[in-house]
């Protein structure tokens, strides 16, 4: 990733942005010519001051606040794959592979959050302040580990359903605070991360199809009333919302109306599979807290 084509992104949204930063400018080109190891370390640090610098009449409290929540999201999903991982038995050993990149991928989203939080003058909310109960047995007093999904780490298959429902959610959780990352170059940032979430709930349901005979699709297969195919009912919450993923209206427009490739109007589960829905804040906490996350 280039960061002056970011700055010439933002350009385009703030006319003003050019005389903010043009004396920094030249120290930008500066810091990618050392060398790429040097220049992908810099970068979330680089950028976090510049904006800080270019913006500081308008402290970004709404930014740090969505990077916070995101930060939330993605300790819940680095911890679930973590503990898969270090149980013993659960993971299969043809699978390690996936499971593990997957966890990687993740601890990099907390370590990145995390510093550009800090950059942009916030402060990341420790993992401390919470506790998790991937059982979804939570309650406001705390986990009781005994929820729905208590075999989530002894039994392979439920870990595999609960990892798409966190996964798919989390695509979702991403898409939702975009409008509220608009004219922000954090906003690229966020959607690296939700392009990744997305691989990784094809990832997931690659493996529950391929190898465990689910009946599931790479993306949300939207026949059923919700869209949920996960195979859990109790999770039909994270498939609705406001604009619930079986949803075949966009801005607007009824896209069954439209011919499809071969002249005919296009099916409901083309049409609703077509496009993946946001969920708001509010709706995501409401899936996972208590439930999943207490504060500690």
């Amino acid at each position: 990733m280039n960061l002056l084509d970011i700055v010439e992104q933002i350009e385009k949204v703030d006319p003003e942005f050019q005389d903010r930063v043009s004396p920094r400018r030249a120290a930008i080109k500066n810091i990618t010519s050392f060398g790429s190891k040097i220049a992908v370390a810099a970068l979330p640090f680089a950028l976090g001051t510049l904006l800080k610098k270019a913006y500081a009449d308008t402290a970004p409290t709404a930014v740090t606040d969505v990077l916070n929540f995101a930060l939330t999201l993605e300790y819940l999903e680095s911890q679930f794959y973590d503990t898969g991982i270090k149980t013993s038995g659960l993971v299969p050993a043809a699978d390690t592979a996936y499971i593990q990149s997957i966890r990687n991928d993740e601890d990099l989203h907390v370590t990145f959050l995390q510093g550009a939080i800090t950059s942009l003058g916030g402060t990341p909310v420790p993992i401390t302040n919470f506790t998790f109960d991937f059982t979804a047995g939570g309650t406001a007093a705390g986990p009781t580990n005994n929820g729905p999904f208590k075999t989530v780490f002894s039994d392979y298959q439920t870990f595999l359903a609960v990892a798409e429902t966190f996964e798919d959610t989390g695509v979702r959780a991403y898409k939702g605070q975009a409008p509220n990352l608009l004219g922000n170059a954090v906003l690229t940032y966020a959607l690296d991360i939700h392009a990744v979430e997305a691989r990784h709930a094809s990832a997931v349901r690659y493996l529950r199809t391929t190898k465990y005979g689910a009946s599931v699709m790479p993306w949300i297969n939207s026949t059923s009333a919700n869209s949920n195919d996960t195979g859990i009912s109790l999770v039909d919450g994270n498939y609705a919302g406001a604009t619930p993923e079986n949803t075949t209206m966009q801005g607007g427009v009824d896209i069954t109306k439209l011919p499809s490739a071969t002249g005919s109007s296009t099916s409901f589960t083309t049409a609703a599979a077509a496009f993946d829905e946001p969920l708001t804040k509010d709706e995501i906490l409401a899936l996972l807290i208590p439930a999943f996350i207490q504060s500690a």
